[in-house]
């Protein structure tokens, strides 16, 4: 039973278009197929069964004149609403979703506000097992199948938490993250879908890319340690000749300056 006081009401009344839009962008865009996807079936493989369960939850923020550090400290408590929402546990807690609508964020904005919200924010989701994505008009995250594909465009903009499922992968080893962010993430992944991944590949490839991330950031962490001091010249005087250095160290430095690729 969901009891109202009249002010709620008025409040329910205002926010109403803004969930019915995205209600009907989640049905009619989400949860269908699309020519440009690059593969078959929906857009999000997740949805259609989600809204059969009605496992899908709006809340409309009021963001208006907010800073990003506040935005912030609204959706960081989602993460604990989330989980406490029901299911818990259990195959039907995987559908269960919940979106935060942005109306107040105009289009311009959306990419320093809804991008930057998730970019800082991922983190603290992902180490959770949650997924954290953002949705704008202006978006331009490339789908995986189709990079001229534009799959988290929406009308409103929009943060949007669920559980991390096994498909997640890419999103979570993007070689423009920092090594110790990749292995963070990566970590979670694992930890949380080893006991339940059915494509063992991807568990596998998971895996590979953590030892990569570790030696990535080996590396760096070498190179850093390792400064050779600069030889000085006296004036007139020629430099002297350069010869192999027998140093292990330095050794070292030159095997991790070598091009490092993993194929999966």
């Amino acid at each position: 039973m969901q009891l109202y006081a009249p002010a709620q009401l008025d409040q329910l009344q205002r926010d109403l278009p803004y969930f019915n839009e995205i209600t009907d962008w989640v049905k009619n865009f989400l949860a269908k197929p699309h020519p440009e996807l690059g593969r078959s079936g929906p857009v999000c493989p997740f949805v259609p069964r989600a809204l059969q369960l009605n496992t899908i939850r709006l809340e409309v923020i009021r963001a208006k004149d907010l800073e990003q550090q506040q935005i912030e400290e609204i959706v960081k408590r989602y993460r604990d609403v989330f989980i406490e929402l029901e299911p818990k546990q259990g195959d039907l807690a995987f559908y269960k979703a919940i979106m935060l609508v942005f109306p107040d964020i105009p289009a311009e904005d959306a990419f320093k506000l809804i991008d930057g919200v998730q970019q800082k924010l991922k983190p603290f989701f992902v180490e959770s097992g949650l997924m954290l994505g953002e949705f704008h008009e202006r978006n331009e995250g490339e789908g995986l199948h189709n990079p001229n594909f534009r799959p988290l465009r929406s009308p409103i903009p929009m943060l949007a938490i669920r559980f991390m499922a096994e498909s997640d992968l890419p999103f979570l080893d993007r070689l423009t993250d920092e090594p110790q962010v990749r292995i963070q993430y990566l970590e979670a992944y694992i930890n949380r879908l080893s006991t339940t991944i059915k494509d063992e590949r991807k568990l596998t490839n998971a895996r590979k890319a953590l030892a990569l991330a570790h030696a990535q950031l080996e590396q760096g962490n070498t190179v850093e340690l390792i400064q050779i001091e600069p030889i000085q010249v006296e004036p007139n005087q020629t430099e002297p000749a350069q010869t192999p250095s027998k140093c292990p160290f330095a050794r070292l430095v030159n095997l991790f300056n070598r091009p490092f690729r993993l194929s999966f």
